[in-house]
């Protein structure tokens, strides 16, 4: 038997399709990073992958209610509660937290992370474009890098975040700033990882991200 850490064959990843936006961009930067890659509304089929990717964009409490829909909420608690390698992009990265309050109304989270998604303290929203993003060894240069953001929430610099269940697993925060307000950027707590930038739209900076990703559920 081949053991795990030399595994011949791509990494099957499975994305969540739970009616939230354009996913496709996702699918074929995954793809470039080396991974096999379904396109899964069934959570049941999901389950079958090595690893799970949970995009998303727009309103946090209509992601929510999707993810529902599909049976995505206990897809995801029970995926990390394994200790199995998933990805969150955007508000993929949001809906992991607590809950999320958007126009008054707060709506309650998978709950993987401790903290709430809230309207970025700045002045100019969206925050939209390219900025720099204070990252870790998990990504091929120690420097910072440039990746790509489109959204007008987050969690503050100041939240206290750990990993539900799970407060023994270290969670490293990368972190930036927008319009003088500082946020989290990404939260990654064993295998997974999570970030409010796309790392699909990011160029070489988030090809990097997604091949380090890859490889590392290659190696599991």
């Amino acid at each position: 038997m081949t053991p795990r850490h030399e595994r011949t064959s791509a990494p099957r990843v499975a994305v969540l399709d739970y009616g939230s936006g354009n996913l496709r961009s996702a699918v074929r930067a995954l793809v470039r990073a080396g991974a096999e890659v379904e396109l899964t509304s069934d959570a049941a089929r999901a389950r079958q992958a090595d690893a799970l990717v949970v995009p998303g964009v727009g309103a946090y409490a209509a992601c929510m209610a999707g993810l529902h829909e599909v049976d995505g909420v206990a897809l995801v608690r029970d995926w990390v509660g394994e200790g199995r390698p998933l990805l969150g992009i955007c508000v993929g990265f949001q809906v992991l937290f607590t809950s999320g309050t958007e126009h008054g109304e707060t709506t309650e989270g998978i709950g993987v992370f401790t903290g709430e998604v809230s309207r970025l303290d700045a002045q100019r929203l969206p925050h939209m474009g390219w900025n720099t993003v204070e990252t870790s060894e998990r990504v091929e240069t120690s420097e910072a890098v440039r990746y790509y953001f489109v959204h007008s929430y987050g969690v503050a610099a100041d939240t206290e975040i750990s990993l539900v269940g799970r407060p023994e697993v270290p969670v490293e925060r990368w972190l930036t700033t927008h319009d003088g307000h500082r946020f989290v950027a990404a939260v990654a707590a064993g295998p997974v990882l999570a970030t409010q930038f796309h790392p699909e739209k990011s160029a070489d900076a988030g090809a990097a991200l997604l091949r380090g990703w890859v490889s590392a559920i290659q190696n599991r």
